[in-house]
């Protein structure tokens, strides 16, 4: 009897699979904060409502721990003789700070878009974030 020349059936070694602990830590650590972020950055972009208030910028001044924003209070006079009613507004952007400081002590009117839901205090003090100003007088 003839016996063919073929080699023997090579075994074949199956890896056991292993569980990728680290993996799944950096995972979970990592998509809270990707959230967070995403969520934080649709926030600050996209306008809730926009709209124009008139009256005396009375305080103005840069404040922050780690991100340095101008935070302002618009006295709103309606007529004479009535209270005063206060707007609190947040200026992110430097050139709209140097419009309003040089506009101090004259009435004005601030442009302004209003952010909802924005999670922490970091990016402003207030949701209405000042964009534009125009002097009145």
């Amino acid at each position: 009897m003839a016996t063919s020349a073929e080699p023997p059936p090579i075994a074949t070694v199956t890896k056991k699979k292993r569980f990728h602990w680290k993996r799944w830590a950096f995972i979970a650590l990592a998509s809270p904060l990707l959230l967070f972020t995403l969520y934080t950055a649709l926030v600050l972009t996209w306008s809730y409502s926009t709209g124009e208030r008139a009256g005396y910028v009375q305080k103005f001044s840069r404040r922050g721990w780690l991100v340095k924003t101008w935070e302002g209070e618009l006295a709103m006079v309606t007529i004479p003789g009535t209270l005063v009613e206060k707007f609190e507004f947040t200026v992110r952007q430097d050139s709209v700070a140097e419009k309003i400081n040089a506009t101090l002590g004259k009435k004005v009117s601030l442009l302004y878009e209003q952010h909802v839901g924005i999670p922490t205090s970091l990016f402003g003090d207030t949701g209405y974030f000042v964009v534009d100003v125009r002097p009145l007088e």
